[in-house]
């Protein structure tokens, strides 16, 4: 069998393909979204790390006028499409930015960061500063940028007057890929700036509403920020959204794309705890894993076959949408939640259309928003009861992974709620504990370690696996210095049943 190199942490199709990273094939996705050319704007919505990144990257790769591209594509089923190739691979001028970096716990901070995202761009088209078809003005508006020494005016026009440029220089019209869109307004959202950051990002959107130099644009995000009316005027908008369409099989891995990978690297016994643990989204038609996960799970499998499942999309992040939810769960919200991990459905009306400043506003709101982040998943019809009321939805936990999660985010609401300082996810010794509560008056800090249980018999075996985790991976060490007294937690969930062991980490 020849060497298998899983890419983990890597979303440039360029990076993959030609130094031999494992890909699993999208290109079908090019094929897909030029059937439909003619739309201006498509917004393409999906949790995160469902591979969003990597297929813009590989659309940039494609469609990019200044490459050659067909040897990454070679073997790859868009390859086959001869005329569709001859006519689109890298015929146009290519615009690929994402604000995924763009972060602040302030606005002045988070406005630097998204200027140097356009500072970046602008540095990746510096010929443009040598293109005879430039006036001078455009010129000094294009080292303005280069140089972040631009006003807010500008920085919010600073995407169409590059449409507009690269229009005149290459004499096409631009395609513009934009990945994370809504970051900034979710860090915003999480901050405090948030009505500052919608007006800049609303001035960056006229890059896409009636203008002449832009052939077509892909733009990703979590959420389809409508109410904000951010998209408004944009001519022949068409949101692409986890709910029903037609893009599911190229964001997130396929069953019978799982079961060539573990074929491929030969941990095809490792089949259904992959199964229990990373698939159940249902995407409109398709079921769908999460990449993340599968990917970093079959790379800890072939360096170490005996390695259990983890967290990995919990770990990437933190749980605060979870967090948020709990903190002001009332007794109906928490019977619902006890629902869900019992292995229960609850019936919701779910809004597509939210904003990063709604979420707390209703709990209508606070289920929408776990649904369109990947923590719940629409229940499929022979698992209901009863059918649905008009507009409502039967959202379920996916998989093992988030069930944990959910367990997790309850235990961190608990003792936040009773004044502790907490933290989730963070790094101690040698990995990432799940919850860390200290008691600064009492000179005590405790660490927690949850699974969850397969079975109720199951309990006593998973509580045992947590308090090791803590033993092996050095969990309470750090705290060792700082606390007279330091307790370690290992924590089973079976339902709605619980198993706790303790030891004193000191």
């Amino acid at each position: 069998m020849k060497e298998i190199k899983i890419p983990i942490g890597r979303s440039g199709f360029a990076d993959i393909r030609e130094n031999g990273y494992y890909y699993i094939d999208k290109s079908g996705l090019i094929r897909e979204l030029l059937r439909t050319d003619g739309r201006q704007v498509t917004l393409i919505t999906r949790p995160r790390r469902f591979g969003k990144t990597l297929g813009m990257s590989m659309l940039s790769e494609f469609f990019d006028i200044r490459k050659d591209s067909r040897e990454l594509f070679e073997g790859l089923s868009i390859a086959g499409e001869k005329s569709l190739c001859e006519k689109w691979m890298n015929r146009y001028p290519v615009i690929f930015l994402s604000f995924k970096s763009v972060d602040g716990l302030d606005f002045a901070k988070a406005y630097e960061k998204l200027a140097a995202v356009f500072s970046d761009l602008y540095k990746d088209h510096l010929y443009l500063m040598d293109s005879e078809k430039l006036d001078p003005f455009s010129r000094e508006t294009f080292c303005q940028v280069a140089s972040q020494k631009t006003t807010q005016g500008l920085l919010e026009n600073s995407l169409l007057n590059l449409t507009r440029m690269m229009q005149a220089h290459y004499g096409k019209p631009v395609i513009l890929l934009m990945d994370e869109y809504d970051v900034p307004l979710a860090k915003a959202g999480d901050n405090g700036y948030y009505r500052e950051m919608l007006d800049v990002m609303k001035g960056i959107m006229q890059a896409v509403k009636d203008n002449g130099a832009l052939k077509f644009a892909v733009i990703t995000g979590c959420l389809r920020i409508a109410k904000e009316s951010i998209f408004t005027g944009t001519n022949n908008f068409v949101p692409d959204t986890i709910s029903g369409t037609r893009l599911h099989e190229y964001f997130g891995f396929t069953q019978e794309e799982v079961n060539q990978l573990l074929r491929d690297t030969g941990l095809t016994d490792d089949t259904e705890v992959i199964k229990e643990w990373y698939d159940g989204y249902h995407f409109g038609d398709f079921d769908v894993y999460c990449p993340w996960d599968v990917m970093n799970h079959v790379e800890r499998l072939m360096l170490d076959p005996g390695a259990k499942p983890a967290g990995y999309w919990k770990n990437s992040s933190d749980n605060g949408i979870i967090r948020s939810f709990i903190d002001v769960a009332g007794d109906t919200i928490t019977k619902k939640l006890e629902t869900l991990l019992s292995g229960g459905y609850v019936v919701e009306r779910v809004e597509e259309d939210l904003t990063y400043q709604d979420l707390l506003s209703s709990e209508a709101n606070l289920w929408s928003m776990l649904y369109l982040t990947g923590y719940l998943t629409p229940v499929r019809e022979e698992r209901l009861q009863s059918p649905l009321p008009e507009d409502c939805v039967a959202l379920g936990i996916p998989n093992r992974e988030i069930r944990e999660d959910f367990y997790h985010a309850f235990f961190a609401g608990i003792f936040a709620g009773a004044g502790y300082a907490v933290e989730s996810n963070r790094e101690h010794g040698e990995g990432r504990s799940d919850i860390v509560v200290q008691d600064y008056s009492g000179d005590r800090a405790a660490v927690f370690e949850i699974k969850y249980a397969g079975s109720q018999e199951g309990l006593q075996k998973s509580c045992e696996e947590a308090v090791a985790q803590i033993d092996d991976r050095m969990y309470g060490e750090v705290f060792q210095d700082d606390y007279s007294r330091v307790i370690c937690y290992g924590v089973a969930f079976y339902k709605k049943r619980c198993l706790v062991k303790c030891k004193e980490c000191l």
